[in-house]
């Protein structure tokens, strides 16, 4: 996959210039001239901020096909469960089992 290329797809689609994905990503305009413009492949700490700048995650930014925007309770468990501890998702995995198997 050519990442400068689905960076701009995702540009293209969203209707955003590169001025407003470095405010929604918090990196600098310079850094994203240099992927843009230089043609330069964006390392993975850069890509993890571009795809949090555009709300998708880096599985979402390399799928096949049609991404899928996570809706903001979706995201929001997402990003809880980025910071839990191997324990705490096994918890939470034994949790959500028990309320499926309640049906």
């Amino acid at each position: 996959m050519d990442a400068n290329k689905r960076l701009r797809e995702l540009l293209d689609k969203s209707s955003w210039t590169e001025y407003r994905l470095s405010k929604n990503c918090g990196l600098s305009q310079s850094t994203l001239a240099n992927i843009f413009k230089r043609n330069n492949i964006p390392s993975i700490k850069t890509l993890e901020s571009i795809c949090d700048g555009f709300g998708i995650t880096l599985a979402q930014f390399f799928a096949d096909g049609d991404m899928v925007e996570l809706t903001p309770e979706l995201k929001e468990i997402f990003d809880r469960w980025m910071i839990l501890t191997p324990d705490q998702k096994d918890a939470l995995l034994s949790m959500l089992r028990a309320f499926q198997d309640r049906k």
